[in-house]
């Protein structure tokens, strides 16, 4: 069981970015996924999620209205459309199975290896 992100990157403020969220050794298909941002020094927090029927999806009020969560179950993959990025959106990004928000310290469950985010003013 594995989950992949991938997509980051160097973007200048105001630019945009998708990252991919891949799972291998199981279907995405029927559970949650969440997507998390770690700031350097930081703990790792929830910012967006995409429940297992597609019916609901949840942003934090950090980035509602500027990322969307989607997801292709053909492809076995989520995606996170970052639009209108900003400086304090740097950091890595990871995606989670079954964990949607809050704030983790020392995760545990099935998390990727994240993929690095810098966004310059």
């Amino acid at each position: 069981v594995q989950l992949v992100e991938s997509g980051g990157g160097l973007v200048q403020a105001g630019g945009s970015l998708r990252l991919s969220c891949a799972a291998s050794g199981f279907s995405l298909d029927g559970y949650a996924i969440g997507w998390f941002h770690q700031a350097l020094g930081q703990d790792r927090e929830g910012i967006s999620c995409i429940d297992s029927d597609d019916s609901r999806t949840w942003y934090a009020d950090s980035v509602k209205g500027r990322f969307t969560v989607s997801r292709d179950n053909a492809k076995n993959t989520v995606y996170l459309q970052m639009n209108s990025l900003k400086p304090e959106d740097t950091g890595v990004y990871y995606c989670a199975r079954e964990v949607c928000a809050g704030r983790y310290k020392d995760p545990t469950g099935y998390w990727g290896q994240g993929t690095q985010v810098t966004v310059s003013p």
